[in-house]
């Protein structure tokens, strides 16, 4: 696999979409397991993209015994809905930010204490290695199945409408919008702003009707969710390096043949590799 630039990305979903869309068609009274895979991001962000081939990998692999069905860009809810629905098992597939799931796995957090890595070097050797195998464990004692890579989200930006973000200073009374974690709010509380929690659905329409003046996401984020059409500044600050979980709800995950999970896992983790290769670029 190849990385994509921006223009592939972008050239590429509606032939994506459709290549995939027609398979899907003729597969869907041969599967024996038609499993739900949510994820808050749009359809031209590296996730999904690479989420789309490792789909069409499984299919072909399983001799379509197994489906997953995609539901971008919070389809299916917010983050803190979906949750709820993964553990409930109405939906069997999610990618969450370790900072949301703390809410359920609160060591899920660790990766985003505020300039903990300073490249992804130091990020791939801690999540690749002992500090990923124990947030796995952790995960999996809260009764959720996680796989063994972790997707890269990138390094957190600062974008603003009022004002460009050069100092700490620059922070003191700023409304930032927050996703709905602790560690968030606490960082920039301690910087003076005043961070408000909003699920990424609602972070368009808060930023354009000013709700709040800014918000905070990786640059493959900003771009992809189009945020810049109602920003005006982006500071390059790496507060923060924040990534996500791909999750499975436990009972559906186990009522899948070993042999069929041994597919899904390999390609599920072979594009969330690829992707950090395409999210890198795109940072």
């Amino acid at each position: 696999m190849t990385i994509m630039t921006r223009r592939a990305f972008v050239g590429t979903t509606g032939l994506a979409t459709l290549a995939l869309s027609m398979p899907a068609v003729k597969r869907a009274r041969a599967a024996d397991f038609r499993y739900k895979y949510a994820n808050n991001l749009p359809v031209t962000h590296p996730l999904n993209i690479r989420a789309k081939e490792a789909a069409a990998a499984i299919s072909k692999d399983t001799n379509g015994r197994f489906e997953m069905q995609i539901f971008p860009n919070n389809q299916l809810g917010s983050d803190t809905d979906v949750l709820g629905q993964l553990r409930s098992g109405a939906v069997e597939f999610f990618t969450l930010s370790g900072l949301i799931l703390s809410t359920l796995v609160p060591v899920a957090s660790i990766n985003g204490i505020g300039f903990a890595f300073p490249d992804y070097a130091t990020v791939w050797k801690a999540m690749d290695g002992e500090l990923g195998a124990y947030i796995r464990g952790q995960i999996d004692k809260a009764g959720l199945v996680v796989m063994e890579k972790i997707w890269d989200n990138g390094f957190r930006q600062i974008t603003s409408s009022t004002k460009p973000i050069a100092t700490p200073a620059d922070l003191k009374g700023f409304k930032i919008r927050v996703p709905v974690s602790p560690l968030w709010t606490s960082m920039f509380e301690a910087f003076g702003a005043s961070p408000t929690s909003i699920n990424f659905a609602e972070v368009y329409t808060s930023l354009q009707t000013k709700v709040v003046e800014g918000q905070e996401n990786p640059l493959a984020i900003i771009q992809t969710a189009k945020l810049y059409e109602v920003q005006k500044y982006c500071s390059m600050t790496n507060h923060m390096w924040d990534g996500f979980w791909f999750l499975a709800n436990k009972d559906m995950w186990d009522a899948v043949p070993k042999d069929i999970q041994d597919v899904v896992a390999k390609h599920i983790n072979a594009a969330a590799i690829e992707a950090r290769k395409d999210t890198a670029a795109l940072n």
